[in-house]
């Protein structure tokens, strides 16, 4: 009798179940474009003068604490920096920008084909970004990018942990919380264990429900404020 092969083996240790198909793609520089934000290439003419001047200055430097450089001494440094930055094929940099202009960046990151897995991550929300649609809206069309066009069957979003604002994000976004890697790094001479965080293409369906759900215009008032979190629309359904 022939076994059928997505059975498990009949002696022997146990295996992860087959996995079918070839390796993702790798992400290129395209254009990702929603209602309220839009996911580009980082360009350093078009984007690093605004982001320096929304991310510097007097109460704004504390945006860089869990981040791995910056802040920067002047906007030459950083726009050297952001030069360097935007030629890397991974991290893959993109600029977020609103109808006000940049307001942010993030970059996919760890990107490895072959296993289907790809990282979110070097997210910087600038106050223009930060607690509005448009980030919401970032971060759902590069997660629906990664796994609906480029094939990817697990988006990881890590950060320190200590970062409690990073840490509600991942978890409000949908990812599963997988864990703490205790001296994971060095950054910036002080030690960094890391939270790790999940999607995987089986929480896709839900998760992208949600997103959509949660970004219908439907779900927000006549003063932008949202009728329903997004939380409680994911758990529903």
């Amino acid at each position: 009798m022939s076994q059928d092969p997505s059975s498990p083996p009949l002696s022997g240790p146990p295996l992860g179940a087959p996995v079918a198909g070839g390796p993702a793609l790798r992400p290129e520089r395209v254009r990702l474009e929603g209602r309220h934000a839009a996911v580009v290439p980082f360009d350093v003419e078009r984007h690093a003068d605004a982001l320096y001047g929304l991310s510097h200055g007097p109460e704004r430097e504390a945006q860089w604490a869990y981040l791995s450089a910056g802040p920067f001494p002047d906007a030459a440094a950083f726009r050297v920096s952001y030069a360097e930055q935007a030629a890397k094929a991974d991290p893959l940099l993109f600029a977020i920008e609103t109808e006000a202009g940049p307001a942010g960046h993030a970059t996919y990151m760890r990107i490895e084909p072959a296993h289907r897995v790809v990282e979110v991550g070097n997210i910087l929300f600038t106050p223009r970004l930060s607690g509005s649609i448009a980030g919401t809206e970032a971060m759902y069309l590069m997660a629906r990018h990664a796994f609906e066009d480029l094939g990817y069957r697990r988006y990881e979003w890590k950060c320190h942990a200590l970062n409690a604002p990073s840490r509600r994000a991942a978890e409000r976004l949908g990812f599963s919380f997988e864990g703490i890697f205790r001296q994971h790094m060095i950054i910036k001479g002080r030690s960094r264990d890391t939270a790790w965080y999940a999607l995987v293409d089986a929480d896709w369906p839900r998760a992208r429900a949600a997103f959509e759900a949660w970004l219908d215009p439907a779900n927000f008032d006549a003063a932008g404020r949202q009728r329903r979190r997004l939380e409680d629309l994911r758990a529903d359904a």
